[in-house]
């Protein structure tokens, strides 16, 4: 039987004046320096300072005369842990960007007693980009992490997507009742939302008069002029002043209507706005595509401050 052929790490972990060497699950063996992870980790400080048996009186794996630990950790997660450990001018710290690596590398985090590294997956877990693209995954690693603000941040970034999430392979790092407790949220949220939809008061306050809302209503300096080129709606549901409304703009509100029952979010607001600006240009009105842009991001970005405001108050109940 062949034995393991252990394999070097690439630089900085294999320099040649190293004095340990770490070797990972999967037998690939890191020349570090004592004094970089002593600096970086209490764990390694006690390990290091514990008294060494003098040569031939222990069972201690030696190679080149250096001293071998064996880890739990794959090579991927202990590259990634040791660069945090090392000097940023020998190593960059590594972006995290993958959540798949993440909770693997706060695992060895927590038991190496690095807490740096520990704040540093927080900030990958708050990224917004990823929270844009899978609050959920976010979430999940961040739940079984124990990591109280990231858990709510993504909790709170979900509330963009349905209320029934796809499968994903992270999904197993949580618990049912973690699940119930999101959807519950989530649930809650969507009916805090609600009375928006049903009552128009916000915005009639907020622009004052049928005159001052404008293009919305159909109206430009007291003058009717895009009942012809536009339509005009025709649910009552949405007639702010009890005045029919621009056709598109009903859309425009049927769509929240419906997307809010799902997705209570002022990012999804805007999202939306976003499509109808660009289907009133496509249309071609002369007189709608020269001036949607102002009014309806003006328009969304209030309703989407009103959904916050509503989910503002709502909690994510679970325990931490």
């Amino acid at each position: 039987m062949e034995l393991p052929v252990e394999i070097c790490a690439s630089a900085p972990f294999d320099h040649a004046k190293a004095d340990v060497i770490l070797r990972s699950a999967d037998g690939v063996e890191f020349r570090v320096f004592m004094l970089f992870l002593t600096l970086a980790s209490p764990f390694f400080e006690t390990l290091f300072s514990l008294p060494q048996a003098s040569d031939g009186a222990s069972d201690q794996e030696m190679k080149d005369g250096l001293v071998v630990i064996v880890v739990s950790e794959d090579s991927k997660t202990l590259d990634s842990f040791l660069r945090f450990c090392y000097p940023s001018t020998l190593a960059e710290d590594p972006s995290l960007d993958n959540l798949t690596e993440v909770l693997s590398v706060l695992a060895a985090a927590r038991k190496y007693s690095l807490d740096l590294i520990e704040r540093k997956v927080c900030q990958a877990l708050a990224n917004p980009k990823v929270l844009e693209t899978e609050p959920f995954r976010c979430f999940a690693i961040a739940r079984n992490a124990r990591l109280k603000h990231e858990t709510i941040t993504a909790a709170r970034h979900n509330l963009r997507q349905p209320l029934i999430p796809a499968l994903f392979a992270e999904i197993n790092l949580i618990t049912a009742s973690d699940l119930l407790a999101l959807m519950t949220y989530h649930k809650k949220c969507i009916i805090a939302v609600q009375t928006l939809m049903k009552d128009l008061k916000w915005m009639t306050d907020h622009y004052g008069s049928l005159h001052g809302c404008g293009l919305l209503v159909g109206r430009l300096n007291n003058t009717h002029y895009s009942q012809y080129c536009c339509g005009q709606g025709n649910d009552n549901r949405f007639f702010p002043w009890g005045t029919p409304p621009l056709a598109w703009w009903t859309t425009y509100m049927q769509e929240m209507y419906e997307l809010l029952q799902d997705s209570p979010s002022g990012d999804a607001v805007r999202a939306a706005a976003d499509k109808t600006i660009q289907k009133v240009r496509t249309a071609g009105c002369a007189t709608c595509s020269g001036r949607v842009k102002e009014a309806m991001t003006e328009f969304s970005n209030l309703l989407a401050l009103k959904v916050e405001e509503a989910v503002a108050p709502v909690e994510l109940e679970m325990d931490f």
